[in-house]
């Protein structure tokens, strides 16, 4: 399997692209602005899209990329995600208001894009391996994904506070070999990260205080301007798990 970052950033500005990530040619992990560098035939590729939650750094692209490519393609996208984040994406963006509803276009018989709910530990079978559910703990329903090759796996925690049915799962995969984990306040901005389920990077190291497993972790997620002072703050209090920064465009075959 080959997984690479598209968006991996808590905001926009320059460089910065939001959480998006391309597994193989044909499947997305979000849909964030990341999705926009990619070309126009690397977009017609695209047959599902994995959402963590419906927050909108995380699926700001499926509109535009159904709109631009779903006429030219013989089957339909579909999104995964679990049925509550499903729901917020039929009401309050596919609703022939914000954007139109390509499940009805140009008909229900024939559509761009359909829905497709998940629930916690369903594990879905890929061309390549498996992805599964993981549960996460964040302020409206979310999910992780396990992505499993049969020979390796890499864990993306989507935007989580970290909850321990979540370490519970990531601690029998035995063969884990890369863990993405959001880390998106500095120290200063502990109290929001705590209001908003986030991590900084004390509430980092009280999470992977639970993890029992040797793996290569990847900071994803940070807010642009603190970028320098969250990796400081991560080295200094995490340095035991040598967490590196997850880049746009880092690309792992696993």
């Amino acid at each position: 399997m080959r997984f690479k970052v598209l968006g991996c950033s808590g905001g926009i500005g320059g460089e910065f692209r939001t959480s998006a990530a391309l597994v193989n040619d044909n499947i997305l992990i979000d849909a964030g602005t990341g999705v926009v560098d990619l070309s126009l035939e690397e977009l017609l590729k695209i047959d599902h899209i994995f959402l963590t939650h419906s927050h909108l750094d995380h699926i700001v692209s499926i509109a535009f990329l159904v709109d631009t490519v779903g006429h030219l393609r013989k089957k339909p996208i579909g999104i995964h995600a679990l049925q509550a984040t499903l729901d917020d994406l039929k009401e309050h963006i596919f609703n022939n208001h914000i954007w139109p509803d390509f499940t009805q276009i140009p008909n229900k018989d024939n559509p761009w894009m359909y829905y497709k709910p998940l629930v916690i530990d369903q594990v879905i079978q890929l061309d390549q391996g498996t992805i599964t559910v993981l549960p996460a703990n964040h302020v409206l329903p979310a999910v992780g994904y396990c992505l499993n090759s049969g020979l390796q796996s890499l864990v993306h925690t989507g935007d989580s506070a970290g909850c321990i049915e979540f370490w519970d799962r990531v601690n029998d995969i035995e063969n884990l070999q890369h863990l993405i984990i959001e880390t998106s306040f500095s120290e200063e901005d502990r109290a929001i990260a705590v209001s908003a389920k986030h991590l900084c990077a004390s509430l980092l190291v009280e999470q992977l205080q639970q993890l029992k497993r040797p793996t290569q972790i990847y900071i994803t997620h940070m807010k642009p301007f603190e970028v320098t002072t969250i990796m400081q703050e991560v080295a200094d209090m995490a340095a035991r798990w040598n967490p590196k920064i997850l880049k746009q465009q880092w690309v792992v075959d696993f």
